[in-house]
């Protein structure tokens, strides 16, 4: 797996409580980047949460004042060790210019856990029509 800065939503980012997003936005321009393969990684474990929902946003400006859901995925503490792979093996289809990550944290505020999230050349999970 290679990742690159460019690339980057989320370098060890701490997730702690509510919704936060990804600390970069990655601009694609208006192109189907669905083919593009991703990873979300846990990097630290969590330890207080009850489950974390990844979800991928997409909007017209990098300001995200009008944002679109595309995919999500929920995983609950017991799963969100280091290592850890969320189930979305590639950017969803419906790209307007540009995407970030939103990580929702649901239960108690939480004082570890970070996540590695980006385009990569290869992920290592399967493929899946998105």
């Amino acid at each position: 797996m290679l990742l690159d800065l460019q690339n980057l939503f989320s370098d060890n980012q701490k997730i702690t409580t509510g919704t936060i997003y990804s600390d970069n936005i990655i601009s694609f321009g208006k192109n189907d980047v669905s083919f593009a393969p991703l990873i979300i990684q846990v990097v630290e474990d969590f330890s207080d949460l009850t489950s974390l929902k990844v979800t991928i946003q997409t909007s017209d400006t990098a300001e995200f004042s009008s944002s679109t859901d595309l995919i999500e995925a929920t995983m609950l503490l017991d799963n969100l060790k280091a290592g850890a792979k969320f189930p979305i093996s590639h950017l969803p289809k419906g790209n307007k210019g540009y995407m970030r990550i939103a990580y929702e944290v649901s239960g108690t505020t939480e004082t570890t856990g970070a996540i590695t999230a980006g385009v990569t050349t290869c992920n290592g999970l399967e493929i899946h029509e998105i």
